[in-house]
């Protein structure tokens, strides 16, 4: 796979906003089902041209939602899902930062 197709997005959020602040930044990104660890963390490394120094998975599941449209030619609602997808929390070396989220 390519480091772009394992890396969907970043996830900006409140908590991890609060996780890259510190001196050891930890950085969330929404990445491919099929990725595992080691190619997330190669893949962090080639993009942004970070060091890793570990890397955390999450399964996230999708959430029941109420009174989504069964399909767009009816009025009738019902109860859906939303997507599950996976997250990975990338820490980098210490004193290192991915410009593109700094702002720089």
């Amino acid at each position: 796979m390519d480091s772009n197709e394992i890396i969907i997005e970043p996830v900006l959020t409140e908590k991890a906003n609060f996780q890259r602040e510190g001196e050891i930044k930890t950085y969330v990104f929404k990445v491919s089902k099929k990725a595992n660890k080691l190619m997330v963390m190669q893949a962090v490394g080639g993009l942004f041209k970070v060091q890793p120094t570990d890397c955390r998975i999450i399964n996230v599941r999708g959430k029941r939602r109420n009174n989504r449209a069964i399909s767009r030619t009816t009025f009738r609602r019902g109860r859906g899902r939303t997507s599950a997808w996976k997250k990975a929390m990338v820490t980098l070396q210490k004193g290192q930062t991915i410009d593109a989220f700094e702002g720089v």
